[in-house]
């Protein structure tokens, strides 16, 4: 029974961020959503690539994330997709990223999304732009790691 409640299954996952960006900090965060968003999600039909969040009037709000209309519902019911969804952070976790955000320049980009306990669950990174060495940096590092494994694997 406790393996039941603490498993979690991945639905959609942002490999490009971290790519992208220098991941500082991450956090888990709820989201605020409506039984159609919930329905898409569960069916995988979400896209975290263009997602970014926002801290305003001490709320954080997660923006321009797509989830798919649900096809079973009305079109009258179902939500639009790419609409801002409210993040659910502890006040003191807002407060703490609201710091680091305005004084650092830093950025808030939703990394993986997933159910846990059968509620939607999102993490959210605190993220610093990688530079274009960097990249070519991680890229080398990772082919360097393969040629690695290979003669490993051959010895």
């Amino acid at each position: 029974m406790s393996d039941k409640s603490e498993s979690f299954k991945v639905i959609s996952d942002n490999r490009q961020a971290r790519y992208l960006y220098e991941i500082l900090e991450t956090y888990e965060a709820g989201i605020q959503l409506t039984g159609t968003e919930v329905k898409s999600i569960r069916a995988g039909k979400v896209n975290l690539q263009d997602g970014y969040a926002l801290l305003r009037d001490g709320e954080a709000w997660l923006i321009n994330m797509h989830i798919s209309p649900y096809n079973a519902s009305g079109q009258y019911f179902n939500h639009e997709p790419r609409r801002t969804r409210k993040l659910l952070l502890h006040r003191m976790e807002i407060r703490k990223l609201i710091g680091k955000v305005e004084q650092q320049g830093l950025t808030l980009v939703p990394l993986k999304m997933y159910l846990k306990r059968g509620w939607v669950k999102i993490t959210i990174a605190l993220v610093r732009g990688k530079k274009l060495h960097d990249k070519r940096e991680d890229i080398k590092r990772r082919q360097d790691q393969r040629d690695m494994q290979r003669a490993m694997k051959n010895y």
